[in-house]
């Protein structure tokens, strides 16, 4: 199984800690972010991985090769030249892809005890064409999801923005998006021409015709180690 890991991008929330050191190798109880989650990934049984670089991207592959990249198949998308956002970074790497088979995508500021291989799993016995990891949350940006737990939209509570990608739902629910997804390559078709877009916007166009999924673990541990103060709250829920 393959997966895509997103560590290129700019830390300014963890600012000072990413001023002379990528996101991805901020430690946290001293193992770098990156670290954490390709174990993770690793664990869940995924070998292949493709990690995606940009803000200190020579950092970031001189750390692998130091680790001899953990034993797992680690690729690298080198986006030095131009950041290209989560859309635009899985667009890049599509070639990694070729497979046709589904994928996990999962962020490096994200610790949790999501069961990957479990989402996984679910994902390929539910035939969605995404399956997005989401929980109740406060944040200011949700996902909106039909009964069925089919994406319907996306709504921002703070600016009032609403994105409806299908209408006619009898019960709808929102819930926040966790940073951690599993893609069938068939989602492709349904990227634009440019380089740099979001996957979000993506995901809001197929679901006009396709199931993307929720996959909640509202009542399991998650933190997003973004900001200097979630970094320090992770620290007394990581063992090591």
């Amino acid at each position: 199984m393959k997966a895509m890991i997103f560590a290129a991008g700019l830390g300014t929330r963890l600012r000072p800690l990413t001023n002379d050191k990528p996101k991805a190798l901020v430690k946290l109880n001293g193992v770098p972010l990156l670290e954490r989650v390709i174990r993770k990934v690793s664990e869940a049984g995924f070998r292949e991985i493709v990690v995606n670089v940009h803000h200190y991207a020579e950092d970031v592959i001189q750390f692998l090769a130091e680790k001899d990249h953990f034993g797992l198949k680690i690729h690298i998308s080198d986006e030095s030249d131009l950041l290209l956002e989560t859309g635009g970074g899985l667009k890049k790497a599509i070639p990694f892809f070729a497979d046709g088979k589904p994928f996990l995508m999962h962020n490096t500021d994200i610790i949790s005890d999501i069961d990957l291989q479990k989402m996984y799993t679910y994902h390929c016995d539910s035939n969605a064409l995404v399956t997005l990891a989401v929980r109740k949350r406060k944040t200011s940006r949700y996902l909106i999801f039909n009964e069925k737990d089919e994406l319907t939209g996306w709504v921002n509570t703070k600016t009032g923005q609403r994105k409806i990608s299908r209408m006619g739902a009898s019960r709808v629910t929102i819930k926040a998006f966790s940073g951690v997804h599993v893609v069938d390559p068939a989602l492709f078709s349904f990227f634009p021409d440019e380089k740099v877009f979001s996957i979000v916007d993506v995901y809001l166009k197929a679901a006009k015709t396709s199931a993307i999924m929720a996959y909640a673990h509202d009542d399991g541990q998650w933190l997003d180690v973004g900001k200097p103060e979630q970094l320090k709250l992770a620290e007394g829920f990581v063992e090591d």
